[in-house]
């Protein structure tokens, strides 16, 4: 582990100096971050927050634009080729709020509102250290000067519900720096206590059960297509059973129903939205097949008793993250955990699901982590953020991201 190499690089006058700015700065942080907040960012509908963020890097003197995806690409400098070392955020949220006023700051500064951890916390990071890196590069060594070009930082859209991860499946898959980049380290809340460096593998299925609806009363006996997805749930969840202690860990979670349109009349479509997740993929699709016999036999049984109007049911993938793990030796890995241990973080390894599903998926180097700060609620209206060791985060993202510059350009 290169902690010697961190603690060197740390106390160099100019990194110095670079890391000491980080708290000189919070207030202008903060207030980016308040900012940003206010600006509805629903996945599918990030294009002004993203916007924003182009304008924000822009005016700290990176290039930056909206590639094809939507995603926000900056470029210390807009002539290099890659490699590319990545540092992205996402840029939407699960809530949304209505207006302005919909996220507010405590005297304390604690932050308020939808996204303002997830992914506030990234976001504002991301501008933080693409200050930093603008304001004093004449502060680094001449190797490190000379390497600034390859960083990419990246503001992402779609990573959250049914976005199914889109802004990071372009940017490594369709973008031209996608065949560019050597790794990416991904910033996601603010929590610094893990490393997410194995993906963890979900679907998302929707079920539908639809039939010709009628009146409760005159028409009883008609097949009821929510009677036959209540039944198809049910039947899921007593035979797929709950463990939270056996292996592979394993999930699923109806999230949404819907149908009907009144409750004196028979409906003709009822829908469900079911996520699964797995740390063994193959848990996936054994699950995704009692789902179907499930299904089916739920639509046997409604039919079987239906004096007409027979209900038909389908069920269809709307989202599918794949699954990956970084080696235990990956040089992105093992400079985040000398940098932890000069810092006194004490983190540990972990699997989840974030952007970084799609670069592992795909052997890239990269992990996920948090920002620092505190925050909690995430995905709830009662989500808030306090910057209170939020600079210890952005110390620990510019020392990782500077010892990888170090490495210098590495084959794919």
């Amino acid at each position: 582990m290169s902690v010697p190499r961190a603690a060197g690089l740390a106390n160099s006058p100019g990194i110095k100096e670079c890391l000491q700015s980080f708290e000189r700065e919070k207030q202008w942080i903060n207030d980016r971050h308040l900012q940003l907040c206010r600006i509805p960012a629903p996945t599918f509908l990030e294009q002004k927050r993203a916007e924003w963020m182009v304008a924000q890097f822009r005016s700290l003197g990176w290039d930056a634009r909206l590639d094809r995806g939507g995603n926000v690409v900056a470029q210390f400098n807009s002539s290099t080729r890659g490699p590319y070392i990545a540092l992205t955020a996402h840029l939407d949220t699960v809530l949304a709020p209505q207006n302005s006023e919909g996220v507010t700051a405590d005297r304390d500064g604690t932050l308020r509102g939808p996204g303002v951890s997830d992914n506030g916390a990234g976001l504002a990071a991301l501008l933080a250290v693409a200050r930093v890196l603008k304001t004093y590069p004449a502060l680094l060594n001449a190797p490190l000067l000379e390497t600034l070009a390859s960083v990419l930082l990246v503001a992402n859209v779609g990573e959250e519900g049914e976005g199914n991860l889109s802004g990071m499946r372009f940017l490594c898959c369709q973008s031209a720096v996608g065949r560019q980049l050597r790794s990416l380290l991904i910033l996601d809340g603010p929590a610094t206590s893990h490393i997410t460096c194995q993906a963890l593998a979900s679907r998302r299925l929707e079920i539908t059960f639809s039939g010709a609806g009628g009146h409760s009363w005159s028409d009883f006996g008609t097949g009821n297509p929510v009677h036959a997805l209540s039944r198809a749930i049910s039947a899921f969840i007593d035979q797929a059973g709950y463990s939270q202690s056996s292996a592979p860990k394993t999930s699923y979670n109806f999230g949404l129903m819907s149908g009907g349109t009144s409750i004196n009349s028979i409906p003709s479509e009822a829908r469900a939205k079911l996520d699964i997740r797995s740390e063994e993929p193959g848990r996936i699709d054994q699950l995704a097949n009692l789902l179907a016999h499930c299904v089916e036999r739920a639509l046997e049984v409604e039919n079987a008793g239906s004096r007409n109007g027979r209900v038909a049911a389908k069920v269809h993938t709307i989202g599918e993250r794949p699954g990956g793990q970084l080696p235990p030796d990956a040089r992105i890995l093992t400079h985040l955990q000398a940098v932890d241990t000069y810092l006194g973080i004490r983190s540990r390894l972990d699997c989840a699901s974030t952007d970084a599903n799609i670069p592992l998926s795909l052997q890239m180097p990269a992990l996920s982590i948090g920002a620092g700060g505190r925050g909690g609620g995430a995905h709830t209206s009662a989500e808030w953020f306090h910057p209170e060791g939020r600079d210890l985060g952005l110390k620990r993202i510019l020392l990782t991201l500077l010892l990888l510059l170090e490495d210098g350009p590495i084959a794919k």
